[in-house]
């Protein structure tokens, strides 16, 4: 008597063909959601860094004398951002005496589709005004910085 002759999908190592595609398959949609949660994370991130960038240019720019400024403390916070992050931008600038502050508040953009914003990521710098020449009890001489005039 013969053997019965089993089917080739039913015989040896065939019978685990095209397992290693369904696991990748059933394994995808975890490494799409870890792969837009970092990339998540780093547009939170730079959404931060550049609100810092940003409240720093607008309290030099409002510690500085009006005549020697060339455009106001909001224009100079949104020009210090990337474009996409200073349209989403609020700068409002205070303080009086010998210190001014600005704070910017941005909008955190997200990856998710029909999600508007996951936030606002807030940050606040602080910038001392120049001294007048007599405050330190010097001479306007003595504060000149530079060569000696000929």
């Amino acid at each position: 008597m013969s053997a019965v002759r089993r089917p080739a999908r039913l015989r040896g190592h065939g019978r685990d063909r095209g397992q290693v595609s369904i696991e990748f398959l059933g394994f995808l949609p975890i490494l799409l959601v870890v792969g837009l949660a970092v990339v998540q994370l780093g547009l939170a991130a730079y959404t931060v860094q550049q609100a810092g960038t940003g409240a720093r240019a607008a309290a030099r720019t409002a510690s500085m004398d009006e005549a020697d400024r060339e455009t106001g403390p909001q224009a100079a916070g949104r020009s210090a951002m990337s474009g996409w992050v200073a349209d989403r931008a609020t700068i409002s600038v205070g303080g009086g005496g010998a210190e001014v502050s600005a704070t910017v508040r941005v909008a955190i953009p997200s990856v998710i589709p029909g999600v508007g914003s996951l936030g606002t990521a807030s940050r606040t710098a602080t910038m001392p005004r120049p001294q007048e020449p007599g405050a330190l009890g010097l001479r306007a001489a003595d504060t000149y910085e530079g060569a000696p005039p000929r």
